[in-house]
């Protein structure tokens, strides 16, 4: 079927979240910073990356550490885990605080006896659209939340991880072209890329390898919020005919956590059906 009769990727198991685990992560311990989720419409919300990755990657045989600014968001994803019988420590913490990160990493190298992987889930995009509106203290919220907070993460976290460790960063195509109209957002995502990269050389001693899945269109709850506030989002057409859904995010993630990846560092994968190369 042509794109003119309006091709729609079908959804495959793993795209639904109903695929069995492959033991591709058995034994590791891993971080998943913004796990939790926002709740829009308890009965209709889509599920989100974070949690879509915390859950994928105990499914796999992991042990995950869920933080959270929001506790009941983060408990929520770890009784999620342990309801199917996985191990999941939930743990609050706000990464524009710096004291919060400290915490955050040494409680869970304590909870889970040690890090084998972090990702980092977080972003915001305030303020309004185009530089016309925007302002200093939006821009300023927006770093420090998508730019500052990343980086104080991997600063604490580096020292901890062990050997042979992935750090996934959850970025975003804004970072690679125009989009989101949002100029604070827009920039703290490509810089995002240079963080990584940096994070990917000082990681190669010990062979911590760091890369960057950029989504983008994907219904979840948060993407259902902004395109409430911009409708020209749910609208924007993409090379399969729909949006993501926030498993196939997570499986993007899994690849650069496991060994499946392990000669692939400083890397950024664009999970958007196409649309910075072809759409």
């Amino acid at each position: 079927m042509s794109e003119a009769e309006g091709y729609v990727r079908p959804l495959s198991a793993e795209s639904e979240g109903l695929a069995p685990g492959r033991g591709r992560l058995a034994g590791r311990r891993i971080l998943v910073v913004g796990g939790g989720q926002r709740i829009v419409d308890a009965d209709t919300d889509p599920v989100g990356n974070g949690r879509a990755m915390s859950l994928l990657f105990a499914r796999e045989g992991a042990a995950v550490a869920v933080a959270d600014r929001s506790r009941p968001a983060a408990q929520a994803t770890a009784d999620l885990i342990a309801g199917e019988g996985g191990m999941a420590h939930a743990i609050e913490a706000d990464i524009t605080r710096e004291d919060d990160i400290r915490r955050m990493v040494a409680e869970a190298v304590q909870a889970l006896g040690g890090l084998d992987g972090l990702v980092l889930n977080v972003g915001v995009g305030v303020g309004g659209l185009g530089l016309a509106r925007a302002t200093a203290d939006d821009w300023d919220a927006t770093l420090a939340a998508n730019l500052r907070g990343p980086m104080l993460c991997c600063r604490e976290a580096l020292p901890v991880l062990a050997e042979g460790s992935g750090i996934v960063f959850i970025s975003s195509i804004a970072g690679l072209k125009p989009g989101s109209r949002l100029p604070a957002y827009d920039a703290s995502k490509a810089a995002l890329g240079g963080l990584m990269r940096h994070v990917a050389f000082e990681g190669k001693r010990r062979g911590v390898r760091a890369n960057i899945v950029a989504p983008g269109l994907v219904d979840t709850p948060l993407g259902r919020v902004a395109t409430q506030g911009r409708p020209s989002r749910g609208r924007t057409p993409t090379p399969f005919g729909r949006q993501a859904t926030g498993w196939e995010v997570a499986y993007a993630a899994l690849f650069f956590m496991s060994d499946e990846s392990v000669y692939v560092t400083g890397q950024t994968m664009a999970v958007d059906a196409g649309i910075t190369s072809i759409g």
